[in-house]
């Protein structure tokens, strides 16, 4: 198990707390009765700004999001407030992460299963054991990262592939950035996104990808020879260099 410092959970109170949410995240708010949810906050312009999973506790909701974007989302969060009865506030419970069968008192991550399991609580026992082999299953599977990947004000969620991590719903109705996104669903092709690669050799996350010297898109994140990029689709094929390191395509 590993206690997950570099999360921080928000607790969202009060009678209109699912209306709330349900008229910004991308997820159907409404679904969580039925167990936890990933989703994301956007702009107005459909880029992504903070990713974070969604449970109920009680008459809460907690939102377990990276600690780097916590303080902004409360912020955002609470300029979105208005008027509704909803409290916004940081809590003191801690993200234990582990792989394997789920343990009581935790949830599968919703995402996919490969990823394993989630619980909050407030008891601290640190220890990174699965740290490794976790970052491994997250790129195998081409699950983006928060910073990393997902970079606020630049990506977009659907090139990230947050519909095949369940991430976003196409029919719960409007929510900051839906228009954007459902043109991006409805009215054309993805010609870039993510994708797992195949890697021979080392190279820095942002390190740009070439094909016979043009480029065709960056590598991020990399475990056990494979590696996730943002690639042109149109010219992402054969073998192609990220500074030292041979990629190819991993299908």
């Amino acid at each position: 198990m590993t206690n997950s410092s570099k999360r921080s959970i928000i607790e969202i109170s009060g009678k209109d707390r699912i209306t709330f949410l349900q008229g910004l995240v991308t997820n159907d708010v409404s679904r969580l009765r039925d167990g936890p949810l990933y989703a994301a906050l956007l702009t107005p312009q459909g880029k992504y700004l903070a990713d974070f999973f969604l449970t109920e506790q009680g008459d809460n909701i907690l939102m377990d999001v990276s600690a780097d974007l916590a303080e902004n989302l409360i912020q955002r969060l609470t300029m979105y407030r208005l008027r509704a009865d909803v409290g916004i506030a940081p809590s003191d419970r801690q993200v234990h992460r582990g792989l394997g069968p789920v343990p009581e008192g935790a949830f599968a991550d919703p995402r996919l299963p490969a990823l394993g399991w989630r619980r909050y609580s407030r008891d601290t026992a640190p220890d990174a054991a699965d740290a490794q082999a976790y970052e491994a299953l997250r790129v195998a599977h081409c699950v983006p990262e928060t910073g990393v990947e997902l970079i606020p004000n630049e990506t977009y969620i659907l090139e990230a592939g947050f519909e095949r991590l369940h991430g976003v719903d196409f029919h719960k109705g409007c929510y900051v950035g839906q228009e954007v996104t459902a043109r991006m669903k409805h009215k054309t092709q993805l010609k870039k996104g993510l994708k797992t690669v195949l890697v021979k050799g080392e190279a820095p996350v942002g390190t740009a990808i070439l094909s016979d010297g043009k480029p065709v898109g960056t590598l991020y994140s990399q475990a056990n020879g494979k590696g996730i990029a943002y690639l042109r689709f149109d010219r992402a094929r054969g073998q192609m260099r990220a500074g030292a390191a041979e990629v190819t395509l991993a299908e």
